[in-house]
């Protein structure tokens, strides 16, 4: 396993590998070593893996925000000196990565947004909220949070998948709920249709959190994206179709290496 370091703004983060550089960028409740399956792809691509505010083994819990997640990172790779690199987030992570196009266009390459969201109408905000900060806290109280929440991200309910969802997906509930209720503040329909880099959006087909229909609705807004569904794969592609998700990552990002 990767050794993590922390950046001199207290963002713990992984480093490693050679070629272009890659962030990749976790959802909610999940930890950054939660890309395990991706580090294969170092042999191709300089990985930076941070974990987000709150997140992981990240101490800091002030003020919770995609646009706060986004700044931590564009942070990180000024300190690291990058002039830009491609990037992926994913779920949460995918608004993050909108966000630092929002705040610094010039440091991405290219964006890989992946089973995603862009907005919430008002009328679903409130119920959405409720009815997961509800779900969520009686599942902790009863002990069975785990298998709630695999269920509700997973396609494959195998008990091998399960345990690795457990092992990655650790939520820290007030801080879960914080990143739950920010997430619901995002409005970027304005933001998509300036985005002038390359982007690859990637949909689970049985994705029960952020069905298909919102990643569709986002290559529509975004000019020459690319649109992937991956079958047979819920909210985790990166998990359920590993082989798929990294061939599918690669042959995007060896694309824009051709194009330039």
């Amino acid at each position: 396993m990767e050794v993590a370091r922390i950046s001199k703004f207290g963002v713990p983060y992984l480093h490693f590998g050679r070629g272009e550089p890659l962030v990749l960028i976790h959802g909610l409740g999940e930890v950054k070593e939660g890309w395990s399956n991706q580090f294969e792809l170092a042999d191709q691509f300089e990985l930076i893996i941070p974990d987000l505010r709150g997140h992981g083994d990240c101490t800091k819990t002030d003020g919770i925000s995609i646009p706060t997640f986004a700044s931590d990172i564009i942070g990180l790779l000024k300190e690291l000196k990058f002039e830009n690199a491609n990037t992926l987030g994913l779920s949460m992570g995918g608004a993050v990565a909108q966000e630092i196009y929002r705040q610094a266009p010039n440091l991405c390459r290219s964006l890989t947004l992946v089973s995603t969201f862009h907005y919430f109408p008002k009328k679903l905000r409130h119920l959405i909220f409720n009815n997961r900060r509800e779900k969520f806290e009686s599942v902790k109280a009863a002990g069975n949070q785990t298998e709630y929440l695999a269920q509700m991200a997973l396609y494959s309910w195998n008990k091998n998948m399960v345990d690795t969802f457990s092992h990655y997906f650790r939520p820290k509930h007030p801080i879960f709920l914080k990143s739950l209720e920010t997430c619901l503040t995002v409005n970027n329909r304005a933001l998509l249709p300036e985005i002038k880099v390359p982007t690859l959006i990637i949909g689970g087909q049985y994705d029960s959190v952020l069905p298909v229909w919102i990643q569709a609705c986002m290559h529509k807004l975004i000019p020459h994206s690319e649109f992937v569904i991956l079958r047979n794969t819920g909210h985790l592609a990166k998990l359920e179709a590993k082989d798929r998700f990294n061939h599918l990552l690669r042959r995007f990002l060896n694309q824009q290496k051709t194009a330039v």
